[in-house]
Formats: C-alpha cells, sequence, structure tokens
C-alpha cells in the first residue's frame, strides 16, 4: 500500500485483521473495486467477490443481507427491483427460497460484473 501515511495503513491492516473471512472477503473486493475504478486493469486487480455459501437453512432476506455486505460496492437502487421480485416469488407465490437465493447470488455477481467493466 503505497502512498498511505503509515498510521493509515497499519490502521487498514489492523481493520482487516478484526474481521471475520466473509468481512474480509468483501472488504478486499471493495478495495480491489475501487482500484479499478482509479484506474487500475481490472486484471491486474483480479477483482473478485466471494459472497460464501450462505449457512445451513437461510431464509431469502438472510441472504439478501449477506449478498449486501458481500457487495457493499453496489448501488442498491438498481437491484431493488429484482431483488422485490424474487423475494415476491418466494413470500407470495412459494418459490423454494433455496432457489431464490441461488438467482440473488447470480443476480448480484452480474450486476458486479458489468459495474467493473464499465469502470475499465
Amino acid at each position: 500500500m503505497t502512498g498511505l501515511p503509515d498510521d493509515a495503513e497499519a490502521r487498514l491492516l489492523a481493520i482487516f485483521r478484526a474481521l471475520d473471512t466473509d468481512d474480509r472477503h468483501a472488504l478486499q473486493a471493495y478495495a480491489e473495486f475501487l482500484a479499478v475504478r482509479g484506474g487500475m486493469r481490472a486484471s491486474d486487480a483480479d477483482v473478485t467477490v466471494n459472497a460464501g455459501p450462505g449457512p445451513e437453512g437461510e431464509t431469502v432476506v438472510m441472504a439478501i443481507k449477506r449478498l449486501t455486505r458481500a457487495y457493499p460496492m453496489l448501488d442498491r437502487r438498481k437491484l431493488i427491483g429484482r431483488t422485490s421480485e424474487l423475494m415476491a416469488e418466494h413470500a407470495l407465490h412459494g418459490r423454494a427460497a433455496v432457489e431464490v437465493i441461488t438467482e440473488l447470488e447470480v443476480v448480484f455477481e452480474e450486476h458486479f460484473r458489468k459495474t467493473v467493466q464499465r469502470e475499465t
């Protein structure tokens, strides 16, 4: 990390070390996203997000919260339409939670990829 004062770099490292694995992945993905936005080529930043699988018995709401934490760089307003549709399919039409969660993961990942492509 060049260009940061030593105390800022140490603070970031301390924060990173205090996070659990999922939050470390989210922080790393966000940093990589910012690097791409700042001019680094996506291939150099190796931009990825590891949202990780949800816990056994994860609900659709829990999955949305997990994905939102894993993809903090995404504009939630652009995801609300499809996310709401999927939630309604589950809550109102009885679509299985596991199916909806799988589709939510795809929606978030695709939106992330499109966002990174626009930034490069």
